[in-house]
């Protein structure tokens, strides 16, 4: 990208603005995307959020407009609390591309590879301190993520460096169909009493499956 080209980005996103959104908001989005989804408009997988509205919306009191944020294949919430337009971001669900949205200009990032998204969001930190840069990631992840070897490689590194990186554990306690401690044959989770101010672990119930919305739908 030429210099031109740097310096316009950066004026768009400065024009950019992250909004408060209400619960019902977000519980009526995600209720419309389930709609879309069942009557067979999306063509591809949806993972949908419930239970975790008033966590989040609290949450993101404290990311700030230059803050990136990097999330799984579940992110419609946290994509509009960092700003991305309603309008905009259920056309590019309605496309398909709700397992892996990315918004460059409102500094958000998804993948919909597991613990994927984690070593991106490290090097985004280390970019970070390197230019002394006084923002910070948030990188959000699944309790199942949580206890894979990336996880536990990336957030050690990021605390033996002392990067500008916080990790927030969700857990729906869903492996996709079996809960996540029978998986691991774990009664406690690696994170689930942490207390490093680089971690952040939250519980919540979620009334959707893994993925989809409980109905068999033919792509």
């Amino acid at each position: 990208m030429d210099e031109g080209k740097s310096i316009g980005f950066e004026k768009i996103f400065l024009n950019l603005k992250m909004r408060t959104y209400k619960k019902k908001e977000l519980i009526n989005f995600e209720n419309d995307i389930a709609k879309c989804f069942n009557d067979g408009k999306i063509h591809a997988p949806v993972h949908l959020y419930s239970g975790n509205e008033d966590f989040l919306i609290k949450f993101f009191k404290k990311i700030k407009k230059n803050d990136w944020v990097f999330c799984s294949w579940r992110s419609h919430y946290q994509c509009l609390l960092k700003g991305v337009p309603p309008k905009k971001l259920r056309k590019e669900i309605i496309e398909g591309k709700s397992i892996s949205l990315c918004f460059p200009e409102y500094k958000i990032y998804s993948s919909a590879i597991v613990g994927g998204i984690l070593p991106i969001a490290v090097g985004m930190a280390i970019s970070l301190k390197r230019k002394k840069s006084k923002n910070k990631v948030y990188c959000f992840m699944g309790e199942m993520t949580s206890e894979t070897g990336i996880a536990h490689e990336t957030i050690k590194y990021s605390i033996n460096k002392k990067l500008p990186i916080h990790f927030i554990v969700e857990d729906n306690r869903k492996s996709v169909c079996t809960d996540t401690r029978k998986t691991w044959s774990q009664n406690k989770l690696t994170y689930e009493k942490s207390t490093s101010k680089y971690i952040t672990y939250y519980k919540y119930n979620l009334k959707y499956p893994h993925a989809g919305v409980e109905k068999r739908v033919q792509f």
